[in-house]
């Protein structure tokens, strides 16, 4: 018990002292499904209000464009949260983990639905948002969590379960609107300010220490690729770019959030974004960087995903050192309240 509480202490100390430190410095790997439109505030510690299990809220169950069947399916909101929760956490990590995963979805995808309910979309087909529940993105329903669990089916729905129950109806508001909660799998150690990535400012899209994410497996990786295939997938983005001469001048000037995340990068002599060129090369997040040798280019990634919001992986290290479902939604989301859905 004396380890793990020395544990948690120095979790916290360590949270407290990186973001004073120069944020941008270096720090020892799922495709975002989440893109939404920073300044720095106090760390708030989130209300909380007790619900009980099976309460319904005022808007009742989610519509669901099944993007493979390309017809609307529907969820109650509880079976909803366990679809959310098993497509973007393993059921194997911590329960406070998956606990702060489930607050965060439920309130991301409420968000969607509230907004969905007053100005639908017609490409929706009257649907609250899109999933590809064949591939396991955003929802799955209970049959298709038998089909691929098998035999640990009862242990990790039994798990979630209690999960559930304890987090079913809460969310995370700002001044009283549902937070716009976005999550990804790893970060580059710190996160990202939404201003910086998306442009949109969200005073709990801050950035903040994640440092349990270097510890993940995948947190570094490479990808490489011939001046070929370099030259071709540049043109494809910037048709502009002057890719003559010699490649080992054809990277230039390099703008950097403070976290790290690559927002311009200026290759033959035009300036791309880090994003464009994120999605040129496949890589796993924009926050890379570009080496050159015998006739191959290659990109040492950080992280994965665009890296605003709630770590996953780092939100499983934070429970494993102790913290509460509440602490970790209070770390990568401050100023939130949580509360009830109504």
């Amino acid at each position: 018990m004396k380890g793990k509480a020395f544990l948690g202490l120095l979790l916290f100390l360590i949270m407290f002292t990186v973001p004073f430190l120069s944020i941008g410095a270096k720090i020892p790997d799922k495709t975002d499904k989440l893109k939404k439109a920073a300044s720095s505030v106090p760390l708030a510690k989130p209300q909380q209000q007790s619900v009980a299990p099976g309460t319904k809220s005022a808007v009742s169950g989610f519509k669901i464009l099944d993007t493979k069947s390309n017809t609307v399916i529907t969820a109650d909101d509880r079976s909803f949260l366990y679809g959310a929760i098993v497509t973007e956490m393993s059921p194997d990590f911590h329960p406070e983990a998956l606990k702060a995963q489930g607050v965060a979805a439920y309130t991301y995808y409420s968000r969607l639905r509230e907004q969905q309910r007053s100005n639908p979309t017609a490409s929706l087909k009257g649907a609250d948002f899109a999933a590809d529940t064949q591939g396991w993105q955003i929802y799955v329903t209970k049959e298709q969590m038998k089909q691929r669990w098998g035999a640990n089916f009862d242990t990790y729905y039994n798990k979630l379960t209690k999960v559930v129950d304890a987090i079913y109806g809460k969310v995370l508001k700002s001044d009283g609107e549902l937070a716009d909660a976005t999550y990804y799998a790893i970060s580059s150690g710190n996160t990202e300010t939404s201003e910086d990535i998306w442009g949109g400012k969200r005073k709990y899209l801050v950035a903040v220490a994640s440092p349990g994410d270097v510890f993940a497996s995948g947190y570094q990786t490479t990808a490489t690729f011939s001046t070929a295939q370099f030259k071709a997938a540049v043109l494809k983005t910037a048709p502009k770019a002057n890719l003559s001469g010699d490649p080992s001048t054809w990277v230039g000037n390099i703008q950097r959030t403070a976290s790290g995340t690559i927002k311009n990068i200026q290759i033959g002599g035009v300036n791309i974004k880090g994003s464009d060129i994120r999605s040129a090369f496949a890589l796993r997040s924009p926050n890379f960087s570009i080496s050159y040798a015998n006739g191959t280019f290659t990109f040492l990634v950080k992280g994965y995903g665009h890296g605003v919001g709630m770590s996953q992986v780092g939100a499983n290290y934070m429970a494993s050192q102790g913290a509460s479902y509440q602490q970790i939604l209070a770390w990568y989301y401050p100023t939130t309240i949580l509360t009830t859905l109504h």
